[in-house]
């Protein structure tokens, strides 16, 4: 891991779920009504969490392990549209990125949104959140052909930015987030308050830092690009 500093950065990128999100609540919540359903002893919400930043797919698989799980199939149709009807019931920023968004709002730095989530579920999240007119650019994980961990959807955030993405850095709380971002030549910040499964370690996906909490994430970005913490 080396240090961010160094260089003056003038942007900043976010994951969305488990990075500026918490969108575990309502996700989780789709899960274990579903299990239920089907007469599955609903997994634990704390592990459920972890899964969230894999997606539906991950979930489902996590809750229907005896089940093989595919893109597109009934389950996971059945999952998405569950998760559409209550997007934003509990789904809230986390605790202090708030502050950290108004910061960069009045210090002209912009700030944009790089998610694998796709496009139905990503606006109207933004939108309940009032997010979407303030982000600089949102990419979903369908806006392309490709999603992370290909670097194109980062590459394209800082192109409608209108940065160089050697002087943006991109925050996270996986490693496909990670990966794109040093693929696309960013800084990298991996979250590691946000939903890591209990296998995975973020200090083994070679982030330029790792903020353990979201208070430590609003001072590295402060200081990374020149505001005062």
């Amino acid at each position: 891991m080396t240090e961010l500093y160094g260089a003056e950065y003038n942007a900043v990128l976010f994951d969305l779920d488990g990075t500026l999100i918490d969108t575990a609540p309502d996700m989780v919540t789709v899960l274990q009504h579903l299990q239920q359903e089907h007469g599955i002893e609903p997994a634990p919400y704390n592990l459920a969490r972890s899964y969230v930043s894999n997606g539906a797919i991950g979930l489902l698989t996590l809750g229907f392990p005896e089940v093989d799980i595919e893109f597109g199939d009934e389950f996971h149709q059945q999952y998405l549209e569950r998760y559409a009807e209550m997007i934003c019931q509990e789904s809230r920023i986390f605790d202090g990125l708030d502050g950290l968004l108004d910061q960069l709002d009045d210090l002209d730095c912009p700030w944009g949104i790089v998610t694998n989530k796709p496009e139905q579920l990503t606006a109207p999240l933004l939108i309940a959140l009032g997010l979407a007119e303030r982000s600089s650019c949102i990419i979903s994980g369908d806006t392309l052909s490709v999603r992370k961990p290909d670097p194109a959807p980062l590459l394209l955030g800082c192109d409608l930015i209108g940065v160089d993405a050697a002087t943006s850095i991109y925050i996270g709380d996986a490693e496909r987030d990670i990966e794109a971002g040093r693929r696309a030549g960013m800084a990298t910040i991996a979250a590691g308050y946000g939903y890591i499964t209990p296998d995975d370690d973020p200090r083994e996906w070679d982030a330029n830092v790792i903020a353990t909490t979201t208070e430590e994430l609003a001072q590295i970005v402060l200081k990374a690009v020149n505001l005062d913490a």
